[in-house]
């Protein structure tokens, strides 16, 4: 026996009487009980030995592996794929070697480094195998990078020697985490190397200068990842039909401030800005911010909308951290209703005011938030004032602006009208979006008159006046009220 589990036989004196104590010699049920947990003991340590895992590690760090420090960075899971891009360019820098071991088993497990190098903390079935990999968006027009699950990097420079562990949750969501562990000669030096990949995560975050979203889709159709890439719109300023004076300040507001950026801040002037485009819907206003978005190439743009909103805290991280940036909200009234008792009014509302206020006046962010009812933000953003700094009312569409619309949503329609006097007329009032969809009925009443006319089967579709009176009586029709309405238009207008 060893001197640890060696068993003593000898009696003791424990009653002060010069007598030996009895009930402190060992009985039968005691050898077994240490044999048991001896046997045991000798069963992990052996276990242990032969731990695949444990043995790679231990053979590339060497004697003394189990006493390295460890030092633990984290990232939200919409990050992972810049974690990946941070470390590749990490583990490509000259002078380094690596080989990356997949980890089998590790499904609904949670361990860390630390745990890989004493395994009898895990639970069974955790080996070594296959590298586990996820195709993760790394940029709009489906472009992808291979980012490893849970994977283990044995990593050499001359004479050192680390190992990194990543590893993702198996859950997914905006909220949940990638780890990345390292192991070095010194707490130090490991906190260095996290540091590095962190610094090298954001210079090649791969969100820079792209449009994305946190839910929703604005401009295009997300891919249901908690971080969706949208493409950008490319619209020319004659695409955007608004009264002069009024374009020209919401740009002011939004483009030139980023144009001389440097000269603000180097004349004392602050760089954020928060700009409200309101009014009926209908009126231009995402069309509005798509226009801006497209001329500012170099922006990040963070899209919130609907359920997304929650994520305002996120958007706003991710703004300061790939600035020059965008945040666009739309319909942010929804967020200004009551959200249960005890909280206060308007909380989202708030959170996202407040984090408006809390970015750093050398913070080239910008706020673009649209919204149906003003009157819903009225108080709260009195309460909060400074935060929007420009509030532009998007009107109807007056009789030059309807032609400007009619011409730019005809598309390749030819439109045949001696005058358009009589459209123009019978469509005050409406929006943008009424005479967009008055042009698709017209055209689909086209189609259906020219069906048999063979010589009309090639080219686009010829609209005539015929076609726009009848397209335009079927939606100033009373009986399709709710679509009038849901097109902007006035619910109770006769046609």
């Amino acid at each position: 026996m060893t001197q640890e589990t060696s068993i003593t036989f000898s009696r003791t004196v424990g009653r002060g009487n010069g007598q030996p104590d009895d009930s402190l010699q060992p009985e039968l049920a005691d050898v077994l009980r240490l044999g048991r947990r001896l046997l045991r003991r000798t069963v992990s340590a052996a276990r242990a030995e032969d731990q695949p895992v444990r043995r790679v590690l231990h053979g590339h760090l060497g004697p003394g592996a189990a006493s390295i420090p460890i030092v633990s960075g984290s990232w939200l899971q919409y990050d992972h794929v810049n974690v990946q891009a941070g470390l590749d360019a990490w583990l490509d820098r000259p002078g380094r070697r690596h080989e990356l071991v997949g980890l089998t088993g590790f499904r609904h497990q949670q361990f860390g480094l630390a745990d890989l190098m004493e395994p009898s903390r895990l639970g069974p079935g955790l080996g070594i195998g296959n590298v586990a990999t996820l195709s993760l968006p790394a940029g709009p027009r489906d472009i992808t990078r291979s980012c490893v699950r849970c994977g283990l990097y044995l990593v050499s420079e001359g004479a050192d020697r680390f190992a990194l562990l990543l590893y993702a949750s198996d859950n997914h969501g905006p909220m949940e985490e990638v780890m990345l562990d390292a192991a070095a000669g010194s707490a130090e030096r490991a906190e260095r190397i996290i540091g590095e990949i962190r610094q090298l995560a954001v210079e090649h975050n791969v969100y820079r200068h792209q449009v994305i979203s946190f839910g929703g889709q604005m401009f295009g159709h997300g891919r249901g990842a908690p971080l969706s890439f949208l493409p950008r719109p490319r619209l020319a300023r004659d695409d955007v039909v608004l009264p002069a004076e009024l374009l020209d300040g919401v740009e002011r507001q939004v483009l030139t401030v980023q144009q001389h950026a440097g000269r603000l801040l180097a004349s004392g002037q602050h760089l954020k800005r928060g700009v409200l485009l309101y009014g009926p819907p209908g009126t231009g206003k995402t069309h509005t911010i798509s226009y801006l978005i497209g001329q500012m190439p170099q922006a990040t743009v963070v899209v919130l909308t609907g359920g997304a909103l929650q994520y305002i805290g996120e958007a706003c991280s991710v703004a300061r951290l790939l600035q020059p940036s965008v945040i666009v909200v739309e319909d942010v009234d929804l967020i200004a209703e009551q959200r249960g008792l005890g909280m206060g009014q308007h909380p989202l509302l708030f959170q996202l005011l407040n984090e408006m206020d809390g970015l750093g006046e050398d913070i080239d962010v910008t706020f673009l938030l649209t919204t149906n009812r003003a009157d819903m933000l009225e108080e709260a953003l009195a309460a909060r004032p400074g935060r929007v700094d420009h509030a532009a009312e998007l009107p109807l569409p007056d009789a030059d602006a309807r032609r400007k619309l009619i011409r730019l949503y005809r598309g390749a329609l030819v439109l045949d009208l001696a005058d358009d006097s009589a459209v123009i007329e019978r469509t005050a009032g409406v929006t943008a979006s009424f005479l967009k969809e008055l042009l698709r009925k017209a055209a689909l009443f086209a189609a259906e008159n020219q069906a048999d006319d063979q010589q009309e089967q090639t080219g686009p579709l010829r609209v005539t006046g015929a076609h726009l009176n009848a397209a335009l009586d079927q939606l100033l029709d009373t009986r399709n009220q709710l679509t009038r309405v849901l097109l902007g238009g006035q619910p109770g207008e006769p046609g």
